[in-house]
């Protein structure tokens, strides 16, 4: 560990020093500081650095752990917010000219939960518009910081590369129809999408209610498991949240995956899929194997016609979510999310229903193949990040096919807990995802499959020159 430079050490790896006292908040926040100011006027991940808050929050938790009061393993550690999680007097404009103004006056609850285990906020991460597919071009586009030329991932494109990057420990990031998963993937990081309602939303702006989600990205599972618990939880300020209590996410992580039933369907995982890609996935699956884990064969129907359904529901939702200013500032809006809330105003009541039929019916075959098996195993994402142009990054509204969305949105569906993590690089040096999907609730055996694949591998070891 002594080898590994401070910004790239790991939420674990950085509670230990910080507990021990080996390690001062104040220095390690100032690091992360230092960092973000000389890379992020190139990769631009932050919207919002709040140097002031993070130096004062970063003192008040050296001066308790001093004092022995020392919160957890998340006491004095940096991270990042994106940009749609309100922060009270810090403008959140969810990558919207509209909300550029825009400075709320009380934190999300996400952010509050992080306040209370004393994490230090570092600033707000930039985003596409409304967390959609598209940015406003009067923001700035993050850049993945393995090729500037390549795609970060949509939404959580800032908290991607920021984690990607050392410039901080860890991020939260939303996830609608991939947006924890697409960055995650295309920034070579570890990304935990959580059942639906097991985190707040409440203070988040939202795009589509019913498949919102929001979650850690870290470098590693662990971490992950660890910026989960803290966030994690019911609300009574949301309706949407679970009631089950929180376990202790770490309790089993190193207990092995001997005996886990783990549902592999390679027609799903490699039609249509990078050649590359579902090869590392099919490596995966052989080394999980032999790990212990019991390798089921199961059968998916075709997901792309369900995919299909994703933009009806999520353009419908996204225009009441914007209902207090769409259409009365429309023309505020950039091109891509433009088109998006004008597609969502033609949807009608009963394009609505029907695509939620659909949805119904893909979360039933789900269901079904669920019962025989622990996890299902497949891609993050169809390809690696592929090469991006004005037209992608700004609009007009693109269509894209059904497999970009083949291994994100069914999981948005169901709400069922997802997790990314590295499994290699392709030939050009980019990175590659697999992804483990679960039962409700189940986030602690995903974290136990994931930290078991990534302790027997180096991919996560491995990190972008910049």
């Amino acid at each position: 560990m002594s080898d590994k430079p401070l910004h790239y050490r790991t939420i674990t790896e950085i509670s230990e020093l910080l507990s021990s006292k080996k390690l001062s908040p104040v220095e390690l926040t100032q690091t992360m500081l230092n960092r973000i100011e000389h890379l992020d006027g190139r990769l631009k991940s932050y919207a919002t650095v709040t140097t002031e808050k993070a130096m004062a929050s970063a003192q008040k938790a050296e001066q308790e752990i001093i004092d022995g009061n020392y919160r957890g393993l998340l006491h004095g550690v940096p991270i990042g917010i994106k940009d749609l999680c309100f922060t009270k007097g810090i403008r959140t404009m969810g990558g919207s000219r509209v909300m550029q103004c825009h400075i709320p006056e009380y934190n999300s609850t996400v952010v509050k939960r992080l306040d209370a285990v004393g994490a230090v906020m570092l600033g707000k991460l930039n985003l596409t518009e409304g967390a959609m597919g598209g940015y406003h071009p009067d923001f700035d586009i993050p850049i993945n910081p393995w090729n500037p030329d390549r795609w970060t991932g949509s939404s959580s494109s800032g908290s991607g590369v920021a984690t990607a990057a050392g410039m901080c420990t860890g991020s939260i990031g939303s996830d609608t129809g991939g947006s924890i998963r697409f960055p995650s993937a295309a920034c070579g990081i570890v990304g935990l999408k959580p059942t639906f309602g097991r985190v707040s939303k409440y203070g988040v702006l939202m795009l589509a209610s019913s498949m919102d989600h929001v979650g850690p990205m870290t470098r590693s599972v662990a971490d992950a498991a660890i910026m989960l618990e803290a966030i994690a939880g019911s609300d009574p300020d949301d309706f949407s949240t679970l009631s089950d209590p929180v376990p202790n996410m770490l309790e089993n992580i190193n207990h092995g995956i001997k005996g886990i039933r783990l549902g592999y369907d390679e027609n799903y995982a490699t039609k249509d899929v990078d050649s590359e890609l579902a090869d590392s996935v099919s490596d995966g699956v052989k080394l999980l194997q032999e790990l212990g884990a019991e390798i089921v064969n199961v059968q998916l129907p075709d997901m792309d016609k369900y995919v299909l359904s994703w933009p009806t529901i999520c353009s419908f939702e996204a225009v009441k979510s914007h209902s207090k200013i769409y259409p009365e500032y429309r023309d505020d809006y950039g091109p891509w999310f433009k088109g998006w809330l004008d597609m969502g105003a033609q949807v009608t009541s009963d394009d609505y229903i029907k695509a939620h039929e659909l949805r119904q019916e893909c979360t039933a075959h789900l269901d079904r193949i669920f019962q025989d098996i622990d996890i299902l195993v497949c891609p993050s994402m169809s390809a690696p990040p592929h090469e991006v142009t004005p037209e992608i990054l700004y609009g007009p509204k693109e269509t894209r096919p059904p497999r970009f969305q083949r291994f994100t949105a069914p999981f948005n569906y169901n709400g069922a807990p997802t997790l990314s993590v590295p499994c290699g690089f392709n030939s050009e040096g980019l990175p590659l995802s697999i992804q483990f999907v679960g039962k409700d609730l189940s986030e602690p055996l995903l974290c136990q499959v994931g930290h078991a694949y990534e302790s027997a591998t180096e991919w996560h070891n491995r990190h972008p020159e910049v």
